[in-house]
């Protein structure tokens, strides 16, 4: 592409020479695959740097996914029964071989999926295809002293010097690849179409889709072991449920503002004929309310909200004293409330045999939390749900049985029941419990939302309670009296420390030993923003009674404000709920996902694994059909190569010097010109 001229004051056609042959370069993109663990693929693209193979999620380098580190790694072929030419990229003492940041110093990757931590398998789809790409990665790993000496002068911008070395770097640097990636996770990304903004016209772009198609008519399901052992017989592996990450969320700003709902004159009608039904100290579980103040969610969905930041619990479990994991988990706890919808909103009541699932991905200990939720009972109205990271070492099992009471002016919504969190390697249990919603205006006044009530935190083991209480605003208070809360952190019989703040903004805590107050948690902007991202199931992927796709047409109406419509669609649903309970008549419903305790009445999730994680045998977590479960290593699996020997052998590249590494930069040129003129021959 490039002849060799030097960087400085380069001519107006020499800087069109460069542009037409980047052109070029992008319009010849191949497609691989690249394999995890749990066998199956994914599309992104690759370019090879100096000393590093960068990978995207688009032709468009603004969407960055991760870094190989090609100092560390070793090349080998691999050998497949399927068609196509394999080849693995890995690290020989089973190191990670991703780099911290990116090129522009990310911290995360745009991919929202995490991939094999020391190891990358890359399948082509021709051996020729393939071959042209082990060239480029071969000649780049034998000059990876090369790119240490050479990174030292400066970043990327400043390597292409006018030196013949950094000529030959700023060669490689212009090779790139489109790659399909396996991912070393249940994850699986939801869309595999590439973005065509790499293409100048149609016909470019109806080739590239010419050999998506012929890409994964190829790609067929591989094994780890049986690529090398052609005498073993082909296994499918685990299936997991494809994910992708929650497109829109609403989120209600900090304050009594947000909590207050104007009431229109129309629905003012359909209030009154509702209170002429209820008496004082009536439950209203069986009263059906007018959608205008539904909140288009399931209740097993909102009670999802309190995971976004369940990366709080992965660092308590690695705590170290008894009081430090209590204080994060109540850290933790606190970051559920502040995330809530605008004025006076109540989620939907789930249907007898709802279920509910997402999870969240944590790019800092490359795991993910699942989240499983199913309506076990209708009457009395109980909702199971349970939440698992075994990798990170917690799991939540518990059931809340929804009563709401009225009082007049006023109505509670009690969350009855108890959460039991669990850190499995130290054998932990910490027992909560949850506030109760009192809105209250509902005759006279202005109708307002608050929370209320005391609620603990309580782990037998090590003797640690917690307890909050959440403080209604007082008849004459002022606007910092909404939404406070104050308690405090025992240890046995001593007090460790007092909490003060709202619940929906800053809470500190004031260490009595010390006498010193900080800040225990506080929902900044900044903290909003970087929260873990919830990921989805997309609605065609849904099960009939999974709950967005259940509720999708009452959703789609409320959100048309078509508050007839949305009457008419929840109705359908409740006379459907009610039809099949008389045809069940007196045979006793049975839960697919939780069982009840029948000594305790709790319950719990019928595919609960509490054994800690073992990094030798497990590989990965992943969820599929509502079943959270790990795929672990078979004792025949391996790759069938000494590591000492490999280690050693990287050890010997490693102490190449740098006048050997550059001895024969022309041979280096004539290769890589070499593998560019065979990308334009297998393009044509």
């Amino acid at each position: 592409m490039f002849n060799g001229v030097e960087k400085e004051c380069p001519s107006p056609t020499e800087k069109l020479a460069r542009k037409e042959s980047l052109k070029v370069h992008i319009t010849c993109m191949r497609q691989y695959s690249i394999r995890g663990s749990l066998k199956s693929w994914t599309k992104l693209w690759c370019a090879l740097k100096p000393g590093v193979l960068l990978i995207y999620k688009t032709p468009k380098t603004d969407h960055w996914v991760g870094t190989i580190l090609l100092s560390a790694c070793k090349l080998i072929e691999r050998p497949s029964k399927k068609d196509g030419f394999c080849f693995k990229l890995y690290h020989p003492l089973d190191k990670s071989i991703w780099a911290v940041k990116g090129p522009k110093g990310e911290n995360v990757g745009s991919i929202t999926q995490p991939l094999p931590s020391n190891y990358l398998i890359f399948r082509a789809a021709s051996e020729s295809d393939g071959r042209c790409w082990m060239d480029a990665l071969e000649l780049a790993l034998s000059c990876s002293s090369l790119y240490k000496l050479t990174a030292k002068a400066g970043r990327e911008a400043d390597i292409s010097t006018s030196s013949e070395s950094s000529h030959i770097l700023h060669l490689l640097s212009n090779l790139g690849f489109h790659f399909s990636v396996r991912l070393n996770d249940t994850v699986l990304l939801g869309n595999h179409h590439m973005e065509h903004d790499g293409f100048s016209d149609k016909s470019e772009r109806e080739a590239h889709d010419d050999w998506d198609t012929t890409a994964n008519e190829i790609g067929g399901r591989l094994t780890e072991e049986s690529d090398m052992d052609q005498s073993d017989e082909l296994s499918s592996g685990p299936q997991a449920t494809a994910y992708v990450e929650q497109s829109t969320e609403e989120m209600a700003e900090v304050g009594e503002a947000s909590q207050v709902e104007t009431v229109s004159e129309e629905n003012k009608g359909l209030i009154w004929g509702l209170l002429k039904q209820l008496r004082p100290g009536m439950d209203l579980s069986k009263v059906v309310l007018p959608t205008f103040i539904l909140e288009p969610r399931s209740f097993l969905d909102k009670l999802s909200d309190y995971y976004y930041h369940a990366d709080l619990l992965s660092q308590a479990a690695l705590e170290e004293s008894a009081y430090g994991r209590i204080k994060q988990v109540l850290r933790w706890y606190l970051s559920g409330f502040y995330k809530k919808p605008k004025g006076l909103k109540k989620p939907y009541n789930p249907i007898l045999g709802e279920t509910f699932r997402c999870c969240w991905l944590h790019p800092q200990t490359n795991s993910c939390t699942f989240y499983i939720a199913e309506q076990v009972s209708h009457h009395p109205p109980i909702s199971a749900f349970y939440v698992c990271n075994r990798k990170d070492g917690f799991s939540i099992s518990g059931s809340i049985l929804a009563k709401s009471k009225f009082y007049g002016n006023s109505l509670s919504a009690i969350l009855d029941g108890k959460a039991r969190l669990l850190f499995m390697s130290r054998g932990e249990e910490y027992v909560i419990t949850m506030p109760y919603a009192h809105c209250k205006g509902i005759l006279y006044g202005t109708m307002t939302l608050e929370l209320g009530g005391k609620v603990t935190i309580e782990c037998e083991k090590t003797k640690c309670f917690t307890e909050l209480e959440f403080k209604l605003k007082p008849f004459l208070g002022g606007a910092c009296s909404v939404n406070q809360i104050s308690g405090k952190i025992s240890v046995g019989d001593e007090l460790l420390a007092t909490v003060d703040g709202h619940w929906d903004s800053e809470v500190f805590i004031h260490e009595k030993h010390s006498g010193q107050q900080e800040t225990l948690w506080n929902p900044s902007p900044d903290i909003r923003s970087s929260r873990l991202k919830r990921q989805v199931v997309q609605i065609d992927q849904q099960g009939e009674f999974e709950s967005e796709r259940l509720w999708q047409h009452v959703t789609s109406a409320i959100m048309d404000r078509d508050q007839l419509r949305a009457t008419q669609e929840k109705f359908v649903l409740e006379e459907a709920q009610r039809r099949e309970s008389r045809e069940r008549g007196d045979k006793a419903w049975t839960s697919r996902l939780f069982h009840q305790d029948p000594v305790t009445s709790e319950w719990t999730y019928r595919h609960m694994d509490t054994q800690p994680w073992d990094p030798e045998r497990c590989l990965v977590q992943f969820e599929k059909d509502g079943v959270i479960q790990t795929h672990e290593k078979s004792q025949r699996q391996h790759n069938g190569l000494s590591y000492s020997h490999s280690w050693a052998s990287q050890q010997k590249v490693s102490q190449i010097n740098h006048s050997r590494a550059i001895l024969d930069i022309a041979m280096m040129e004539a290769s890589i010109t070499s593998i560019q003129k065979t990308q334009q021959d297998i393009q044509r």
